[in-house]
């Protein structure tokens, strides 16, 4: 049985969570409680990294800022977040899981308070400080890399995918959390953003200091800048982002539209508030897709991430379908008027793919792991320690690089949304383009990974990691009055 030990720092020494003794013994429950706050903490990271989603409700034509600006300013912090996931995932190894948790929530005060700033001040800051704002709230971004790196070197293979989903999807409701903030502003004191500033400058306090007290740093985190270069070697890279960009990019990149969507389409129905009709329904599709996350990654537990991530892609394609007629329809009215029956179709055909595209997140990073966990097998070249700590370093490294260029999708759905209603003065377009991408994807992931699916059996390495000696692992509540 593996040795954890532990010190007054929060440091743990001789982890492994193949190890089916150490882990009844106490390890779960260490790894519970590091997954519960890295949760919290990645939870606010989403919502200030989508900040800018609720603040465009709020910006009348006081701030100065137009339709086309509004897109810009959204892609922006999709962009830089999506961009910062790759050094955030090496964060983790070289300043560990705890450290890092701790500054990934204290640095988000900084562009918070600054959204602040502005939202109190309608026109007296121009575009060019709503961008640097924006792209500062994308160190939200940056927070799920490092999360999902570290909580993926906590649990075990045969758990990977219910703990991953299940921290994402923490991690995603974030943003129906903001949103909802933001509606109930809107109802209560539409003319005073800074509210939800203030809350989420308190929340980001607790964050910090509960992951201070509760979260451990591991002496074996692996991730590295090596490993991300050797991991893009790899095709499965390659064909795993591009699945990525289809599920998580379709939900960060709605996440950030949906609002502005709807508020243009309420709009052109005739509504006559369309910023609180729009934030009525905004939330419930991130809500669903982030309650969905967790449960694709225990459904691909069961039966496989190629299988499931398949089926999603073909679901996602039917709803994509759904927006297409109802924009197609909306065209033929005089002057793209939406009436009720395309409005209530761009509601469904939306939350459907929110809903879709959650399951879908999770049981794509369930396909990671069990990727690298299967080459590791098959290297003869590893010994037994060498298989477990090459599997970590790849899968942590691929998380990274996914979650970046996933992230990267939500800025082109952004950009290929506001150049589809800039030149069309409609989103059936870029309908069109979502669908085709679902369509790619959905065969990439069949032919890649759903035709043979790999099936890892529930061996574990039980090794000891080096300076163990068999002693007993150390409880929970002991190791809680050691800190």
């Amino acid at each position: 049985m593996s040795t954890y030990t532990y010190t007054r720092k929060h440091h743990i020494t001789g982890w492994d969570p193949e190890d089916r003794e150490a882990w009844a013994a106490g390890g779960a429950e260490i790894a519970k409680r590091n997954l519960t706050w890295s949760v919290v903490c990645e939870h606010i990271g989403f919502s200030i990294w989508s900040l800018f989603s609720v603040m465009v409700l709020f910006m009348t034509p006081d701030y100065g800022i137009s339709l086309d600006q509004k897109f810009i300013i959204t892609a922006t912090a999709t962009f830089v977040g999506a961009c910062l996931r790759i050094p955030y995932t090496q964060a983790t190894a070289r300043f560990g899981g705890r450290n890092w948790a701790i500054f990934s929530a204290v640095v988000l005060l900084i562009p918070t308070g600054l959204v602040l700033m502005l939202m109190m001040n309608p026109g007296k800051f121009g575009f060019g400080w709503f961008l640097v704002v924006a792209a500062l709230t994308g160190l939200g971004g940056g927070n799920f890399a490092s999360s999902m790196t570290n909580i993926n070197a906590f649990y075990p293979q045969r758990l990977k995918g219910w703990a991953l989903g299940l921290n994402a999807g923490g991690g995603n409701i974030g943003v129906p959390a903001v949103q909802l903030i933001g509606l109930l502003v809107i109802w209560l004191a539409s003319d005073k953003p800074e509210i939800v500033c203030a809350i989420y400058l308190v929340a980001l306090a607790f964050a910090g200091i509960g992951a201070a007290i509760y979260m451990d740093n591991l002496d074996h985190q692996t991730s590295s800048y090596r490993s991300m270069v050797d991991c893009l070697k790899y095709r499965d890279t390659w064909l795993i982002s591009l699945l990525y960009i289809g599920t998580f990019g379709s939900f960060i990149g709605f996440s950030f539209a949906f609002t502005q969507v709807l508020q243009i389409s309420f709009k052109s129905s005739g509504a006559t508030n369309p910023a609180l009709a729009a934030a009525q329904i905004a939330w419930i599709g991130p809500l669903l897709g982030s309650i969905a996350r967790p449960y694709g990654g225990k459904l691909a537990d069961r039966f496989g991430g190629g299988r499931i991530t398949t089926i999603c892609f073909g679901l996602m394609i039917a709803s994509a379908a759904i927006l297409v007629t109802a924009g197609t329809i909306a065209d033929g009215h005089a002057k793209h008027a939406i009436e009720t029956p395309q409005l209530v179709a761009f509601i469904v055909g939306f939350i459907l793919l929110f809903l879709i595209s959650g399951v879908a997140n999770g049981s794509v990073y369930k396909i990671i792991p069990t990727v690298f966990e299967h080459k590791a097998r098959n290297n003869k070249g590893l010994n037994a320690m060498g298989k477990v700590i090459w599997s970590r370093k790849m899968s942590g490294a691929l998380i990274g690089i996914a979650g970046a260029i996933g992230g990267l999708g939500g800025v082109a759905i952004n950009l290929v949304l506001r150049s589809s209603y800039k030149q069309h003065q409609s989103a059936t377009t870029a309908f069109w383009i979502f669908l085709a991408f679902y369509v790619i994807a959905g065969l990439v992931t069949w032919w890649f990974y759903a035709r043979n699916e790999i099936v890892l059996d529930d061996e574990t390495t039980d090794i000891e990691v080096a300076g163990s000696d068999r002693a007993t692992v150390v409880p929970t509540e002991t190791v809680r009055s050691a800190q």
